[in-house]
């Protein structure tokens, strides 16, 4: 996620919703007992472009959400919105995970599975065909579709950029 032109400062959002992805006990054997802590996965978002994910680990289930939500306010990344859906097909990668996601027509709404559905919603899709392969590990599923947004060309820039308007580029 080192993509600097579409970093987001926290201060510039007003309204972030989270979606926590997954939460993990993970168990500790000493020679005194079990010891037992929590890792939280949570998405955040304002759903019209703007998204965010954090991993924070703790004792306590309530604690460890709100340090994950702490650190997805702060790798907040801006996403391309064209109508509802994404500009263009696109294929993200990240470990073993590998995802594909594709424009829809309006009224298809998002047609994606678990940890991929929370980060396109979160963002402000509504209308997202998608599919992941490989690893369905959430942690790598999560950063492939960021991957995959992050790649995502602007389509107002790109009409700029050729000279041509909104409408001639995706109907011409």
């Amino acid at each position: 996620m080192n993509n600097k032109k579409s970093r987001v400062k926290p201060t510039d959002i007003n309204e972030l919703k989270e979606k926590l992805v997954t939460l993990n006990r993970v168990t500790k054997v000493t020679k005194g007992g079990r010891t037992f802590s929590f890792a939280a996965l949570v998405v955040v978002g304002d759903g019209a472009g703007v998204i965010g994910y954090g991993l924070g680990k703790s004792r306590d289930v309530s604690e460890a959400i709100g340090k994950a939500t702490e650190v997805a306010k702060k790798n907040l990344i801006k996403v391309p919105i064209l109508k509802g859906t994404i500009p263009h097909e696109q294929l993200g990668k990240y470990g073993g995970g590998r995802i594909l996601i594709k424009p829809a027509s309006e009224g298809t709404g998002v047609i994606a599975g678990g940890a991929m559905r929370a980060v396109l919603e979160t963002a402000g899709y509504h209308n997202v065909l998608a599919k992941a392969q490989g690893s369905s590990n959430p942690h790598n599923v999560i950063k492939a579709t960021l991957d995959a947004l992050m790649k995502l060309r602007d389509p107002y820039q790109v009409a700029q950029e050729r000279g041509i308007d909104l409408e001639k580029l995706y109907h011409g």
